[in-house]
Formats: structure tokens, C-alpha cells, sequence
């Protein structure tokens, strides 16, 4: 009987136990986040990660704070703490976003959140609220639990600071009476370019620059140190400098380090970018000796970070191939904003730690420079010729004919439809690169759509026009010119807009000047053949009658003046010889940028 009654009170506690875990009733853990299951904590790096929506804060703010993984879990517990005494206890209250799955608890003068069963979970979301006395750097601490034996305890957190705060950073090289890791200052000297594909990579822009070359040179090295890499990263910049780690050539889950001014001071941090939206601070223990400096308008940074980050799953190994991002841009209050000019990518990917090489990189992506190649090659050069021969060379080849037509007409023709394919490959491609459309392009894609609706309308137009005797045909003559006129006349303000677009910026004032000698050099030739055409200019005439064709007793048949002929076909000529020309120039820049 004793041995029954024994026996009843160690399964009723057994399950007492096993129920008080399972619904995620842990106060007793609210202090060390350490489940009493019997088992020590895993030593393999966790599959799991907090992540959060903004690294700053203000008193009475909400920040969202999210636990995800590789792989399912069962059981957590999440708190929030003083970064500068992580021991003081939970800081702050959360507030619940599925309360299926997550619960409050009450731990002390803060709160933390665990599950409320054991079933098998993927992602937990909830909100953390700043109280008003809130210390100034936060850290938020998880225990996840993914079988009863199987747990990882304390994994940390991102790190947030409330404004004009900078967090301290690990760095053995300089702490602080309490134990706590401050950067060091870097000596003014500028970063060496040394060795740059010999003992380091480099990636730098404009290509080969110096930073102590006096010029503006933004450079990114990095070389491997036993199991770890130093980062040097420089440029002139009032705001931030950053660069990441990308799996392709589209911004999106993309591994950032950012040396963000913030006063005085430089926070040098990482960070992950889910998409074209602000950077998501994750796990900052990863980088160490950390040192900046800031002087006369250049930022410069510098840290270590080893090859393998057990401690922070957030971060891409580095013994693998990524693309480099390198930006800058201006920043608010330690908040950066989006980038001044478009990200420095580097043309291949790269092993971080395998063998140096001096990189190149381009800040144009190679879809938009089809984009603009297409558009420069339709607008400039073919649309204007297709013009010149339909307005100035109907007279030209009266015997000949082309499938059935004139040689004007078939040439005409052909360039214009030439023209009207360009133009809607190239303007499909923005859309591609962008996944819809660009609110940040000003009038560019405005004047874009016009002008792919104007030149889908010409063809229409010409299809449905009336016989050459018809009536009707003068409205078909002036619609047909006017539409092109317009056409043409957009044509040239998206050109000059295009040019300075972030992701297509040609160097100026070259480029600008390029195209604008392209538009006079086409309107110059267009008003020779004009004034010739209206027997202004006397080089010979563009439709005598002939004395002799009279007297041979055909009065009145035109017949071709040769002067006028060879006149015109010098105008073609040089006309197409000067715009290949500056359109090969605008497409060199385009290919090399």
C-alpha cells in the first residue's frame, strides 16, 4: 500500500512537472532563463535567432521583436534586459501578438514572454515597450527549447540604444572599468591601399583609387588573420558608410556592417536587410576590436570578425562566395537613410577568406544599362535617321523599288519599327530590375510611359491610314508628324533625365554634355536639309523642271537635280557618322561604369 501511495505522489509530481513546463509557466526561470530539465544547455551553434524592427528607441516606444529558426521549437522564454547589468533582471513589458502561442509572464518589475504549449513552433512575434525609465542600451535574451533534452540557453539578442545613445562593443583591446568593450579611436593616417591583391582584397570606387591619394576614394579591404578577418572600410561621408554580403545582385538577405555617425561618434554595427527597408540590427558580438575615426568629411572603421560565428547564427560565413555591396548616404539622429547614389557591387563574387584579388565593381546594374543602351540607341540614332529619309529622300531611287515598294518608304519603315522594338524591350527592363514601379525616379518613368504609348500609337496610325488620294489623308500627314514631334520632344527630356538616374549615372559634366552635342548636331542637320528643301539654301534644286524635257515635249516632269541629290547624301552622312559618335561615346561610359 505505502509502495502504491510512494508511487502515486512521484507521477502526480512528474506530471506536475512535465505540465508546468509544457504550458510555459516558468517564473522560476525568470532570473538565470535556465530550464530545470536536468540537462546542460547545447554547445552547437543555435538555429535559432531575435530579431528586431529598429535599432534606436525612445521612452514609451513599441519595438517589435521576432524569434525565428532554421528548424521548429517547443518552448522559450524571452526577456529584455539592462545591456550595462544584464543580471539587474527583465527591463520593460511585452505585450503578445498571438496568444495561442505566446504568454506573459510576471518577472520582477519587468515582464518576459514564454509559450503556452509544447506544440511545435517556427516564429514568435511580439512587442517590447520602452518604459519611461528605460537604461539607455537594451539587450533582449532568449532560452529556446527544441526538445525536452535539447535547449539553447541565453542566446543573445540584438542590441538597441535609445537616441544619441552608442552601445558599446566588444573589443579586448580597450574595455572599461565595468568589464564593457568601448571602440578605440583610429590614428588620422588614411587606410593603405598596399598590398591590394597581393596580402588583402580590395574593392574600390572610382577603380585603383588611393585613400591617401588626396581625391575621393571609397575602399573596402579585407584579409584573413588566422580563424578571423579585418575589415577596413573608408570614404567620404557625412552620414554612413556600410557594405554587405549578398548571395546575388539584388539588395535583399543581405549580411551588413554600417558605420553610422551619430554625432561626434561613429557606431560601427551590424546588421541584416531583408529587402529594400531599413537594416534589422541582429547579434553584434561578432565583430571585436573595433575602431573608427571621423575627420574632415572621411569616415573610416575598422574591425575584426571571425571566419566562423557560432555565436551569432545571424551572420554569413565567411569561407563562402558573396557579392560585396559597398553605400553611403546620409543619417538623422543615428538613423541612416537611403543611400545617396546607387550601391558599389562587385562584378563576381568572392570567398571572403580565400586568395586576395583586387576586385572591380560597378554601381550600375547590367539590366539598366541594357535599359539605357536601348533607349539611346532607338531615340538618338535610328528614329532620327527613319525621319531624315522619310522628310528629305522621297525623291531619291524614283525607278527603284524594295519588296514591292519605294526605298524611302521600306527604309523608313524599317527604322521605325527598329525604333518601337528597342524602345519596348527597353522599357520593360526598369520594371524587372525594380519588381514594379520606382516612386524615387522623379519624371523619368513618367515620360517614359508617355512615350512607349506614343510610340505604340505611330505603327497603329500608319496601318489604319487612308489611300495616298484619299480626302482624309492630310489628317492622317499632320497627326502622324505631330505625334512623332511630341514623341521625339519627350524622347530627349527622359534622355537627360535617364543619365542622372541612381542606377544609371553617368559622369557629368561629360555625359550631359555628350547628349546635349547628339540633339544639336541632329537639329543642325535637320534645319540644313529644311532650308535646302525650301530652296533657301541654292545647291541646286530638291525639284527642278528641265529645260530639256521641255523642248523634248515632256513639260513640267521633274527630274533629279544631281547637286541637290549628293548635297543631301552628304547632310545623311555626316549626320550618321557625328551621332555614331557621341552615341558611342554615351555607350562606352554606359559599358565601363
Amino acid at each position: 500500500m505505502r509502495v502504491k501511495i510512494l508511487l502515486s505522489l512521484v507521477l502526480a509530481l512528474l506530471f506536475k512537472t512535465i505540465a508546468a513546463y509544457s504550458n510555459g509557466k516558468i517564473r522560476s526561470a525568470c532570473e538565470s532563463l535556465k530550464p530545470e530539465h536536468g540537462y546542460s544547455s547545447s554547445t552547437d551553434p543555435p538555429p535559432y535567432k531575435l530579431t528586431v524592427n529598429s535599432s534606436k528607441f525612445s521612452p514609451g516606444d513599441q519595438i517589435q521583436v521576432t524569434l525565428s529558426g532554421a528548424t521548429f521549437f517547443k518552448g522559450f522564454l524571452m526577456e529584455a534586459r539592462d545591456f550595462g547589468n544584464p543580471e539587474g533582471g527583465p527591463v520593460g513589458n511585452f505585450i503578445v501578438m498571438d496568444s495561442a502561442k505566446s504568454q506573459l509572464l510576471k518577472c520582477g518589475q519587468g515582464s518576459a514572454v514564454s509559450h503556452t504549449s509544447a506544440g511545435k513552433k517556427m516564429e514568435i512575434r511580439v512587442l517590447w515597450n520602452a518604459p519611461e525609465n528605460s537604461p539607455p542600451v537594451v539587450s533582449f535574451l532568449v532560452t529556446v527549447v527544441q526538445h525536452y533534452n535539447v535547449y539553447w540557453e541565453r542566446i543573445p539578442g540584438p542590441v538597441i540604444s535609445q537616441s544619441g545613445v552608442v552601445p558599446s562593443l566588444p573589443n579586448p583591446t580597450a574595455v572599461t572599468d565595468k568589464g564593457q568593450a568601448t571602440p578605440s579611436p583610429l590614428p588620422p593616417q588614411p587606410f593603405s591601399s598596399e598590398g591590394c591583391g597581393k596580402t588583402k582584397s580590395c574593392l574600390r570606387d572610382p577603380a585603383g583609387c588611393v585613400p591617401a591619394g588626396g581625391s575621393p576614394c571609397f575602399f573596402l579591404s579585407f584579409s584573413v588573420e588566422g580563424e578571423a578577418v579585418l575589415f577596413e572600410l573608408s570614404g567620404p561621408a557625412d552620414g554612413y558608410l556600410s557594405f554587405a554580403l549578398s548571395m546575388d545582385k539584388w539588395m535583399g538577405n543581405d549580411d551588413v556592417y554600417m558605420c553610422v555617425r551619430d554625432g561626434k561618434r561613429v557606431d560601427v554595427s551590424a546588421a541584416y536587410l531583408r529587402g529594400r527597408t531599413h537594416p534589422e540590427n541582429i547579434i553584434q558580438g561578432a565583430l571585436r576590436d573595433v575602431a573608427w575615426s571621423w575627420s574632415d568629411g572621411v569616415m573610416k572603421c575598422r574591425f575584426r570578425r571571425g571566419i566562423y560565428t557560432p555565436q551569432s547564427p545571424g551572420r554569413f560565413l565567411l569561407n563562402e562566395s558573396y557579392y560585396l555591396f559597398m553605400a553611403h548616404g546620409p543619417t538623422n539622429n543615428g538613423k541612416i537613410h537611403r543611400h545617396d547614389c546607387q550601391p558599389l557591387i562587385s562584378t563576381n563574387q568572392k570567398v571572403i577568406s580565400g586568395v586576395p584579388e583586387d576586385l572591380t565593381g560597378s554601381r550600375s546594374p547590367e539590366i539598366m544599362k541594357f535599359h539605357g543602351s536601348l533607349m539611346l540607341i532607338a531615340w538618338m540614332t535610328s528614329v532620327s535617321a527613319g525621319v531624315i529619309i522619310a522628310r528629305y529622300f522621297r525623291d531619291e531611287w524614283p525607278d527603284s523599288a524594295l519588296f514591292g515598294q519605294t526605298v524611302w518608304f521600306q527604309v523608313h519603315r524599317a527604322l521605325m519599327i527598329f525604333t518601337v522594338s528597342l524602345t519596348f524591350l527597353g522599357f520593360i527592363l526598369p520594371f524587372v530590375y525594380r519588381g514594379g514601379w520606382s516612386r524615387r525616379a522623379g519624371a523619368h518613368p513618367y515620360l517614359g510611359c508617355v512615350l512607349m504609348t506614343l510610340a505604340l500609337l505611330q505603327p497603329i496610325m500608319a496601318i489604319c491610314r487612308p489611300p495616298p488620294d484619299s480626302e482624309r489623308r492630310w489628317m492622317f500627314n499632320w497627326l502622324h508628324l505631330s505625334v512623332g514631334t511630341v514623341a521625339e520632344v519627350i524622347a530627349v527630356l527622359a534622355m537627360f533625365l535617364g543619365i542622372h538616374q541612381q542606377a544609371l549615372r553617368l559622369p557629368e559634366p561629360g555625359s550631359t554634355t555628350v547628349l546635349a552635342g547628339s540633339i544639336v548636331w541632329g537639329v543642325a542637320a535637320r534645319l540644313l536639309l529644311e532650308f535646302h528643301s525650301r530652296g533657301l539654301l541654292k545647291i541646286g534644286t530638291s525639284n527642278s523642271t528641265d529645260q530639256e524635257a521641255i523642248l523634248s515635249g515632256q513639260p513640267g516632269q521633274s527630274v533629279r537635280d544631281d547637286k541637290g541629290s549628293q548635297f543631301r547624301k552628304v547632310v545623311l552622312t555626316v549626320f550618321l557618322c557625328g551621332n555614331i559618335g557621341f552615341l558611342s561615346v554615351l555607350l562606352y561610359t554606359i559599358n565601363n561604369m
